[in-house]
């Protein structure tokens, strides 16, 4: 196989350039009228004249498949279309459907029996309505394209005959929407063209009018073809309900890419070019390499080393990840010269892929009773979340359960009584915990009550295996898979918390019980001697630490309520996650003061990583510190808890460069992390950047899982890329 970076010539190399600078300019007009933005770089056009009016239900909202997908229809119809001149693909998306509409579920469907321990324990994400994390079967549409999947719809609807159409005729609005819409863009590509003076231009347009034109016919035949659809897709997915995941790139687009460069109709900077215009197109989750399900092959092809390179060449935020395993016997050395060259393209770039890593996500799979090979079959598709393409209904990163929360009303319990113990405090936190816990499989219960005739997965139905076949939503039952996830947050807060209480007040008796209430209540007003000495031991991250043991022991409950059982009406199987998003400023705000240190409203810890600073003092590489502690405190079962390296560009040149980084990455992989995500830029640039984000437009980060533009981030989000790289 050929591993040589792509030759691209100077035509293609000024396209490239040209999406990337019209990528800053649309950034800018994007943040001028909306403010920062703390989520992926969503590649919306932002068309401040467009205007939608929505056809709504009796109480005034879009809900239900029917009225979702007669003003989907509309919403494709009437919105402007867009060809950018560099890209070899058209279609834009415009914002989310209920930016335009007021998208909701009926009241009477809502969990109200759910809101005072909502309200109680501060619970943003309960559960219920989660949309859209999950990961669409993208091969469905490559081989039936948009006429095949409108034949299916009306195939099942007229072999299952349901008593209620609604299910089916709100799809099959959407699609007969999004034909009418393709249509439109090969009718607005051929006028581009007439007006077109340039002849590459004039062509690219009239390429572009004639592939759009087939898609209203047939199934993406060429490799042009099959990228213009998977754009299709993205916007459509994007403007429904913000989806993201895509699947596995190289495996999607193998067969077209090697097809036609043996026929002869396209070129690997070809190739590039369309790959990097559906980048900029938007940035939907996307993942390269990896195994068979059987184990025994690597999938690293041609095209996966393309894919990179037209990441690397676009340089603006791209959610591409790579599969990273042990090395297979008797397999080449593709997969680590792919590795490699993704960290030397970040350590060139600033940020890159992240990487997904196999022996935590297939293992920890296999825990939930499952097959090792259906956990080889998941792929990176989401902020920090994996699922297999079309079978999985995961919901994975739209719950959280803030343990701290658990811990501030545990120490309140504690202290209205008149004996104080540790073992008291645990076991009034685990009674909040679990209170919390199964609050959000109360909320899945509901979920999978109501969400098909309140707001049913009209776009992933269609590229999942059986909700069109069944006439059922993937919430409840179009899938065979419902392995619903809980996020468990602020590991390390309430790890360290324990710790300092151990330490300080039980063991060496420097504070009683009574003035550690007083210094939470106060805030630690006038205390600073007091809050540093309970911040100031060994936190968890350091080896051996007491911190470190509650981590674990934390780690292991919140598991077990997860694991323990499955929802108690419909018996939906719980899997634990331990990710906090970008979130903990968020999270942070409306918390008070905790026993580690922390000021009330400050952040909480991110997943189950160590807060910044943990290793200060301690005389080893921190990153490697902080990588064995994520390891550690996985939780286990297959989920995504990732760990974040955001190193100095100096570091790095002195500390066995991407060599050293490469060897982090495996390592981690085998001590069973589940996903890395890495920023390497120089100190000097990032603080600078902080202080005036205007001056450095194209900076890209990767906040969590995600990617985005620094400038784009609010301040808070910024300072928590700051925070993780000082600690660096």
């Amino acid at each position: 196989m050929n591993t040589e970076k792509t030759k691209v010539s100077p035509l293609y190399l000024q396209l490239i350039e040209g999406m990337h600078r019209d990528k800053l300019k649309i950034n800018d007009a994007k943040l001028a009228r909306h403010g920062s933005i703390d989520i992926d770089d969503h590649g919306f056009i932002d068309f401040p004249e467009f205007t939608f009016e929505p056809e709504t239900c009796e109480d005034g909202l879009v809900h239900g498949c029917v009225c979702i997908g007669r003003n989907f229809r509309r919403f494709l119809n009437e919105m402007p279309k867009y060809i950018n001149p560099n890209s070899a693909l058209a279609c834009c998306w415009v914002g989310t459907f209920d930016r335009f509409a007021p998208f909701g579920i009926a009241d009477e469907d809502k969990p109200h029996e759910l809101d005072e321990t909502i309200k109680k324990y501060r619970i943003t994400q309960a559960g219920f309505g989660g949309m859209n994390h999950l990961c669409p079967d993208m091969e469905i549409g490559l081989r039936e394209g948009w006429k095949g999947l409108l034949e299916k719809i009306r195939y099942y609807r007229k072999k299952n005959n349901p008593p209620d159409p609604d299910f089916y005729e709100g799809e099959e609005q959407l699609v007969l929407g999004i034909l009418e819409w393709v249509k439109a863009h090969q009718v607005y590509a051929q006028e581009l063209a007439a007006k077109e003076s340039d002849p590459f231009l004039r062509d690219n347009y009239l390429a572009i009018a004639k592939v759009n034109g087939e898609l209203c016919e047939h199934e993406p035949r060429t490799f042009r073809e099959a990228v213009q659809f998977l754009a299709h897709f993205q916007a459509v997915d994007r403007t429904f309900y913000a989806g993201g995941a895509l699947g596995a790139l190289d495996t999607l687009l193998e067969e077209y890419f090697e097809r036609d460069i043996e026929s002869g109709i396209l070129t690997e900077e070809e190739a590039v070019w369309m790959i990097a215009s559906l980048f900029f197109n938007d940035t939907h989750y996307t993942q390269i390499g990896g195994l068979t399900p059987a184990g025994d092959r690597e999938v690293t092809s041609r095209l996966s080393f393309l894919i990179l390179d037209a990441m690397h060449l676009l340089k603006i935020p791209t959610n591409l990840g790579i599969r990273v395993h042990a090395p297979i016997a008797g397999q080449g050395p593709e997969p680590e010269i792919l590795l490699k060259r993704s960290v030397e393209y970040t350590i060139e770039d600033g940020y890159g892929v992240c990487y997904s890593l196999e022996k935590g996500i297939s293992e920890g799979f296999s825990k939930n009773g499952f097959p090792v090979e259906l956990g080889r079959m998941r792929v990176k598709c989401g902020c920090n979340w994996v699922a297999i393409p079309g079978r999985e209904y995961p919901l994975q990163d739209v719950t959280r359960v803030n343990m701290a929360v658990a811990l501030h009303y545990g120490l309140k319990d504690l202290q209205a009584q008149e004996t104080r113990d540790l073992d008291l405090l645990w076991e009034r936190f685990t009674y909040h915990l679990q209170a919390m816990v199964e609050c959000v499989k109360a909320g899945y219960d509901k979920h999978y009550e109501v969400m098909q005739r309140n707001r049913p997965e009209i776009v992933l139905n269609l590229f999942m295996h059986g909700p069109i076949e069944r006439g059922l939503n993937c919430s409840n039952g179009g899938v065979d898979i419902l392995d619903l996830n809980i996020d468990g947050i602020a590991l390390a807060t309430v790890a360290d918390s324990f710790a300092a209480i151990e330490q300080r007040v039980v063991e060496e008796k420097k504070l009683t019980w009574d003035r550690l209430f007083e210094l939470l209540d106060t805030n630690y007003e006038g205390a600073e001697r007091e809050r540093l000495m309970l911040k100031n031991i060994r936190r968890f991250g350091s080896p051996g630490s007491r911190a470190q043991d509650w981590a674990v022991r934390i780690r292991d409950y919140y598991v077990a309520l997860c694991k323990g059982s499955p929802t108690r009406k419909h018996h939906l199987m719980i899997v634990p996650g331990l990710f906090s998003h970008g979130d903990v400023y968020a999270y942070g705000k409306t918390l008070e003061a905790t026993p580690n240190g922390r000021f009330a409203g400050d952040a909480i810890s991110h997943s189950s990583e160590p807060d910044p600073g943990f290793a200060r003092g301690v005389d080893t590489f921190s990153p490697v510190l902080k990588a064995n502690a994520v390891a550690l405190t996985q939780a286990g079962y297959g989920n995504s808890a990732p760990l974040h390296l955001d190193i100095d560009t100096g570091l790095i040149q002195h500390s066995g460069g991407v060599d050293a980084l490469v060897a982090l990455i495996h390592a981690h992989e085998q001590a069973g992390g589940t996903l890395i995500n890495m920023n390497c830029v120089s100190k000097e640039k990032l603080l600078k950047a902080h202080e005036d984000p205007k001056a450095y437009p194209d900076l890209v980060v990767r906040v969590t899982g995600y990617s985005a533009f620094f400038a784009s981030l609010s301040k808070e989000y910024r300072q928590q890329i700051v925070d993780r790289f000082l600690d660096e």
